[in-house]
Order: C-alpha cells, then structure tokens, then sequence
C-alpha cells in the first residue's frame, strides 16, 4: 500500500484549515473551489470518501509518523507538535 509523504499531508492539512477559516470568515466563490479541490485531494490521497474521514486519516498518519521519529530516535524538525486538526 501506498503511504502518503507526510510533509504533503501536512501542507493540505494547513491548506484546508486556512480555507475554512477564510471560507467561514468571509463566503467566496472562489474560496469554495478552492476549499473543494483541497478536501478533494486530501480525500484521494487518504483512500477516504468523506473529508471528516480524511482529516481523520491525515492526522493519523502524522502522530504514526511523530511518534518514531527518525532512525536515530531524534524527532524530525519538520514535524508538527502532533496536535489534531478540528474539522
């Protein structure tokens, strides 16, 4: 099975949190497209039908990944506190 680069995930993770917040904040046209292309990715990049699932998915993916760290049991400074996003 494929795994997703978790630095990939992560940036759709962000992108699709900062077009809900901008989408929520103030309703655009543009900002739904664009909001419904990400979460589109992210649903086809985590194997999920729904966003919800996706999200979920994606922040699994990042903890597994956070907590091994790398080969040398250092944490990789790329990586996120592991905090969940909240959809």
């Amino acid at each position: 099975m494929l795994v997703p680069d978790p630095k990939v995930v992560r940036e759709l993770l962000t992108r699709y949190a900062s077009l809900r917040i901008a989408q929520a904040e103030r309703e655009s046209l543009t900002t739904a497209r664009e909001l419904a292309d990400v979460s589109y990715t992210l649903c086809v990049m985590m194997g999920e039908t729904g966003i919800h699932d996706a999200v979920a998915a994606a922040d699994a993916l990042l903890l597994a990944r956070t907590g091994t760290g790398d080969a040398g049991g250092a944490p990789d400074p790329d990586e996120e506190s592991g905090l969940s996003l909240a959809v």
